[in-house]
């Protein structure tokens, strides 16, 4: 068990649009299971500029970025690691004694689930979305080896900027195309938001699909995920993105790698 709160005990973070318990709970588990004097606590920022300068002036470790803060903190913070500058996304901020770096690691989480579930890179894909959270899916499906992947993004600019970038298509909508895999990377159908109960693809493509992917962890069971699992797709939940992702945050705020064992249990409580 961990010591009680001190004056030494380190305090690390989440910055989210809408936070949930999933991070706090998952990271409180391993610093209680491995004895580590740290904390965790979830905020929803109205000043992200303001929040990020309080990382650095209170001596906070380290601070998971989520939507919508992904890309509003780039010019905040004074380090973009490779993983961060590749896809122009943060979701990771990491407090060295004042300066603060930036990593990415929802494109290795990303990366790491379509090879533990064998998605044929030589399937068709659509990508929703062109945030910072599509940056990093998108950077994760090229790195896998699709190439036949259209991104679907209401946003021209930023749908057509993410989508050339690796070499592949943008459309305002799917239409009447049907690709085998679907990866949801907006907000659609994330719990308390204004589209908690809509589907990010018309219920006609995913029905035709074979594999669908939400990045949405709340709830862990989206209306993408559960259509998917009633027509027997291969389906991936953001509840494993959250996962491995804050594993890999894990081990950059306090330098221990937990046992896949270990995250396995502490994802388990997270959503308990």
């Amino acid at each position: 068990m961990a010591p009680r709160i001190n004056k030494d005990t380190r305090l690390c973070i989440s910055l989210s649009g809408r936070p949930s318990n999933i991070g706090t709970r998952f990271h409180n588990y391993l610093y209680d299971e491995l004895g580590l004097d740290y904390v965790y606590k979830a905020f929803a920022p109205t000043d992200i500029e303001a929040a990020v300068t309080g990382i650095r002036g209170l001596g906070i470790r380290g601070a998971g970025v989520s939507m919508p803060f992904k890309e509003k903190v780039i010019p905040l913070v004074d380090v973009m690691h490779e993983s961060a500058r590749a896809i122009d996304s943060v979701n990771t901020i990491v407090n060295e004694e004042g300066v603060l770096h930036a990593y990415n690691t929802d494109f290795q989480a990303v990366l790491d689930l379509l090879r533990d579930h064998g998605v044929d890179p030589a399937l068709s894909v659509a990508v929703a979305g062109s945030g910072g959270m599509a940056k990093a899916v998108v950077a994760a499906v090229r790195e896998h080896g699709f190439t036949d992947v259209t991104v679907i993004a209401r946003n021209e600019a930023a749908g057509t900027a993410l989508a050339d970038r690796y070499g592949y298509v943008w459309r305002a909508d799917l239409g009447d195309s049907s690709p085998a895999v679907l990866i949801n990377a907006t907000p659609i159908g994330m719990a308390g938001g204004p589209e908690a109960d809509a589907l990010p693809f018309p219920s006609a493509a995913v029905e035709a699909a074979t594999v669908v992917f939400d990045v949405v962890a709340m709830p862990p069971e989206t209306p993408l995920i559960r259509a998917g699992r009633a027509h027997g797709h291969t389906v991936i939940t953001g509840a494993e993105v959250i996962a491995l992702q804050a594993a890999l945050q894990f081990a950059l705020y306090t330098g221990v790698t937990p046992t896949p064992d270990q995250v396995r249990r502490a994802s388990e409580f997270s959503r308990s």
